[in-house]
């Protein structure tokens, strides 16, 4: 087992979009331009399996990873992609109300760790908003920029949260402190 790989999902973005050789930039703007048209079919009561929690610096490899995980057969909610609207940059109760609204519709939380994701302020407050609506329906995705790495300690309080691992096979599994693992279908 392995953890996801910074560049493995930057390069699923780029692949997705057709855009193979393309700067990281252009992916990002190419991206924003092809998910506008998907953002308009969303509801505000569409039922999500995956809130994805992450660090907006990171938005090429969590395109990637919302890709990865769409493959899967996962509905997947990215704040950047549904609500454009949203201003990543300042706390405010709109975009918190927002943000509440849409983890109510979500049945998990996965909180995309990487070097970015401690300069987020987001991420925290998503991460204990959620765990303490939904208990039990958190899980950490460490996104990691080396290959090979697996096992996951967590720093601080995301040691307190099992994290999601990929397998040989691309099969994705909840791994637990006590090295229990569950199918990431079966644990949504």
């Amino acid at each position: 087992m392995a953890l996801f790989n910074k560049n493995d999902l930057i390069n699923k973005a780029r692949s997705k979009l057709g855009m193979l050789y393309e700067t990281t930039q252009t992916i990002e703007k190419k991206a924003s331009e092809t998910l506008f048209n998907e953002s308009k079919k969303f509801s505000k009561y569409q039922i999500y399996d995956i809130f994805l929690s992450h660090s907006y610096s990171d938005k090429t490899a969590v395109l990637g990873l919302k890709f990865t995980l769409e493959e899967k057969g996962f509905s997947v909610y990215v704040d950047w992609i549904v609500d454009k609207q949203l201003d990543r940059e300042n706390v405010t109760k709109e975009n918190a109300d927002v943000l509440r609204s849409r983890m109510a519709n979500c049945k998990s939380l996965l909180y995309a760790t990487s070097e970015n994701a401690t300069k987020s302020k987001w991420m925290p407050w998503e991460l204990g908003y959620f765990d303490g609506l939904k208990k039990g329906k958190v899980a950490i995705v460490p996104i990691s920029d080396s290959y090979g790495k697996s096992g996951f300690k967590g720093q601080e309080y995301l040691g307190l949260y099992p994290y999601v691992e990929v397998d040989i096979i691309d099969n994705l599994s909840v791994i637990y402190s006590n090295l229990d693992k569950r199918n990431l279908k079966n644990w949504i």
